[in-house]
């Protein structure tokens, strides 16, 4: 099939084709409360085929391998017509030619693992939070992706590759007079099956947390100096910052494209953030990514600096800068747009008691639950955090939230974490002009770090 393939693209009467033909399977157990409510095994194939002729590009999905050729002759017929009316000749940067396969061998490898085993292990960890008296309810999920991929283009490269996911993940929800909190949890997030095992006492201190949550005090609203926990602060680094240096996304956008020219000064010289899909056993770690490119680690910020940013082979050329392989699409009916591999701020030199100890009146925030941007605004809450006064830790705190603007804030961070940790579960959702593509493969990373002043939401 390989084959095949590559002589339909080469054939074309394109500037540049390729074709990625997949095979994938996607496993699902969930729980909502004590009621089993999906098992669900999907399996699906088909292909997705880009072409760029006359200036113009067009894509076009299929089911049917034996319908290639004819959907390839017209898709690059359609390019054809895009270019006649455009203005700017879309253009591809170079890329090394590459014929080579990128498999897979897990340590315990989830797809050689039983269903049944999966769903027993499910069910296990579900019900040792049903066992807890202050839990109402449950939400746990087994999550399983897997890939196997093959590209060609009409520069010769001929790949065969694969991509493995695999977790459990999860929401403890507990109640207690008319206080109800929610807390999360996630096991697993790579390639293997191991790092699901053996995790009861990690979830019994999730567990912990959720009780405790429902004696805390509501944060107290106004300006403060703050703590990030890696989770909090890896999010958003992620969030906040990565999605404006997805250079698809300042294609069109003038205003962001001018405040984030290489070489600006974003922040003070300790900080550092790095796009890196080179690091082994992460969530967004992957060798090839699905524009032929090889994954690369990929420096945004070096000291402070804005240094770099994660491209296409089509944004490296309208940028003209290099080429960072994160282009990556979740399925056969999506093209391929610009995503973040493994995401992180570097590790500084401060210690987390240090960072503490230089704070009168603030907060220390702690796990990410979720948020949103929009363009340089954000907001983002925490599963827990905790009052600092007088340089020590003091009351547990619930309901709090960080909102701010990134540039600023940037500018307020004032002292990086020796700690370097990352989230199991990775995950991101992105739309890049077209459907929402929410794919697994995205991780995010962070040390401790303290930011001088935050608006905190709260009562």
């Amino acid at each position: 099939m390989k084959s095949t393939f590559a002589n339909i693209v080469s054939s074309l009467p394109a500037d540049y084709a390729d074709l990625r033909f997949e095979e994938n399977r996607k496993i699902r157990i969930a729980y909502e409360g004590k009621e089993l409510t999906q098992v669900a095994a999907t399996l699906t194939s088909g292909g997705h085929v880009r072409a760029y002729a006359n200036g113009g590009k067009a894509i076009a999905s299929f089911s049917d391998p034996g319908r290639a050729s004819p959907i390839a002759e017209a898709t690059c017929s359609s390019a054809t017509l895009v270019g006649n009316s455009r203005e700017k000749n879309i253009r591809m940067a170079a890329a090394p030619v590459i014929t080579e396969n990128f498999l897979i061998s897990p340590i315990r490898d989830p797809r050689k693992v039983s269903l049944k085993e999966k769903l027993d292990l499910t069910a296990h960890y579900n019900e040792i939070v049903l066992r807890n008296p202050n839990v109402i309810t449950t939400q746990t999920m087994y999550d399983e992706f897997t890939s196997r991929r093959t590209f060609v283009n009409s520069d010769g490269s001929i790949i065969e590759y694969e991509l493995v996911n695999v977790g459990i993940f999860g929401m403890i929800v507990t109640k207690k007079g008319d206080v109800i909190q929610r807390v999360r949890f996630a096991f697993g997030g790579n390639t293997d099956f191991t790092p699901l095992l053996d995790r009861e006492e990690d979830l019994r201190k999730q567990i912990a947390k959720a009780c405790e949550l429902l004696d805390a005090e509501p944060a107290k609203a106004g300006v403060y100096p703050v703590v990030l926990d890696p989770s909090e602060s890896g999010v958003f680094i992620h969030e906040a910052f990565g999605h404006l240096s997805e250079a698809d996304g300042l294609q069109n956008n003038p205003s962001f494209r001018a405040k984030l020219q290489l070489g600006t000064t974003l922040g003070k010289p300790i900080i550092n953030v790095t796009d890196d899909a080179t690091l082994p056993d992460l969530p967004g770690s992957f060798e090839i990514d699905d524009e032929g490119v090889r994954g690369t680690r990929t420096p945004l910020i070096t000291k402070g600096v804005l240094s770099g940013r994660m491209h296409s082979r089509e944004t490296a050329a309208e940028f003209d800068e290099p080429l960072s392989g994160n282009m990556r699409a979740v399925d056969v009916q999506f093209t391929p747009i610009v995503r973040m591999s493994n995401i992180l701020i570097e590790a500084g030199e401060s210690t987390f008691d240090e960072m503490v100890s230089s704070i009168d009146n603030g907060y220390y925030l702690v796990g990410a639950k979720g948020g949103q941007t929009s363009g340089d605004q954000f907001t983002f809450g925490a599963q827990w955090g905790y009052r600092i006064v007088d340089g020590k830790l003091g009351n547990m705190v619930r309901d709090i939230n960080m909102s701010g603007e990134l540039f600023s804030t940037l500018q307020a961070t004032s002292m990086i974490g020796n700690d370097v940790k990352f989230g199991e579960r990775g995950g991101c959702g992105k739309g890049g002009g077209g459907p929402m593509q929410v794919n697994r493969k995205s991780g995010k990373g962070s040390p401790h770090i303290k930011i001088d002043a935050v608006t905190i939401g709260g009562i």
